[in-house]
């Protein structure tokens, strides 16, 4: 899938230029001139994205001196799909509101240490998936333009809804459930650059996103839970790698 959503974007990509000179040729032609003079316009967006956790240990029960007692976070890659408004407040710093639906999954392992008594696998592994509906606000500083080529900077705040935080869930680690509170916030940081074709702007980003709130909701018997008395907070990390269309 992954290939051919790159192949596909590749394709986009060299149709919307073979008609010109070269974006990056001494005298380019210049491709949609007036169209970022607009003060408000919309695209969608294709992506990628890496999600982490940052565990923090309760001060009872410090983190451990080995790393191999660490909790193990396996990441996998999931995709994402949204959509840009983009409102121009000045000539080089726009305001973008990218609502999105982000997909993905963590599994969390757990050391054997953490149990009284020799764990099975299922209950050394955790698995949360993420159905997150992303809701960004962010700031974009643009530089002066060069031919058909334009970097940026991006930074904001967010809000993610899970889907799949399994927050009202009755049954808590006990019975397989882990669960997390489905409403988090976050600053975000990243990088980008707009490339102006004859009929559309492509504008691959690269972006880190840092959860501020923790997100784990403790087991009901705390204090004996191997998969959440040793944590003292859980906040996402994440990388987004989208591909931009205007």
């Amino acid at each position: 899938m992954r290939k051919i959503i790159a192949l596909l974007l590749l394709s986009l990509f060299l149709k919307g230029h073979a008609q010109t000179k070269g974006i990056f040729s001494k005298d380019p032609i210049v491709n949609l001139e007036n169209f970022q003079k607009q003060r408000l316009y919309f695209g969608f967006y294709l992506g990628f994205n890496s999600y982490d956790f940052k565990v923090d240990y309760n001060k009872f029960d410090a983190k451990p001196k080995n790393i191999s007692q660490d909790i193990e976070i396996k990441k996998s890659t999931g995709f994402n799909v949204g959509l840009v408004a983009d409102l121009k407040l000045q000539e080089y710093i726009n305001l973008r509101f990218e609502p999105g639906l982000y997909v993905t999954k963590r599994d969390l392992s757990y050391p054997t240490s953490y149990f009284l008594t020799e764990p099975t696998s299922s209950q050394k592994t955790r698995e949360v998936n993420s159905t997150n509906i992303h809701l960004p606000l962010l700031l974009k500083f643009s530089s002066l333009r060069t031919g058909n080529v334009r970097p940026y900077l991006l930074g904001g705040v967010s809000a993610t809804l899970n889907l799949s935080s399994n927050s009202k869930s009755i049954d808590d680690n006990s019975g397989n459930r882990f669960r997390v509170k489905p409403w988090t916030t976050n600053y975000e940081l990243g990088f980008g650059i707009d490339v102006f074709s004859e009929y559309f702007i492509f504008s691959p980003s690269i972006r880190g996103v840092f959860g501020i709130n923790d997100e784990l909701i403790p087991d009901k018997d705390f204090n004996n839970s191997p998969w959440t008395s040793k944590i003292e907070s859980l906040k996402n990390r994440a990388v987004f790698i989208n591909f931009t269309f205007h």
